[in-house]
């Protein structure tokens, strides 16, 4: 599994915990930018990440921002992406099992860098259950056609 990660400046800094996870767990990931906490704008590396990870089944991406609001607004205008903001551990389960999502997003002005490192461990390791919730993903496959 490869990982795209990226971030605005409200998110360098929990980006920087969020490499070092998976660095931890021995993970392939590309850091997308940005690299510093000068202001830039979210738009660009949420949508980077979000093409990256359409093109590939085996990929998946981390998004980070203040909120996490605009960088799944984003990375959900491309075709097969199915961005999450998640600040629990509960929901980080669920959105993988139950909807095979392929990008996670966090809100560094939300969560603390502890939980996100646990969202994190949890959205990686989840699988999606498939069974009913395939029909349900279809769907949102078709809708995008």
């Amino acid at each position: 599994m490869k990982i795209y990660i990226g971030s605005d400046h409200g998110g360098f800094r929990l980006k920087g915990a969020i490499t070092q996870v998976l660095d931890d767990l021995q993970l392939s990931f590309e850091d997308m930018g940005t690299h510093s906490t000068r202001s830039t704008d979210y738009g660009p590396i949420g949508k980077s990440v979000a093409e990256k990870v359409a093109l590939s089944e085996n990929a998946k991406g981390i998004l980070i921002c203040g909120t996490g609001i605009g960088m799944s607004i984003i990375a959900n205008k491309v075709q097969g992406i199915r961005a999450a903001v998640v600040h629990d551990v509960f929901s980080a389960e669920a959105t993988r099992a139950h909807n095979d999502s392929n990008i996670l997003c966090l809100g560094e002005r939300v969560i603390g860098q502890g939980l996100a490192e646990m969202i994190v461990q949890t959205w990686l390791q989840t699988a999606f259950k498939a069974g009913k919730h395939e029909r349900r993903i279809d769907f949102i496959k078709r809708y995008e056609a």
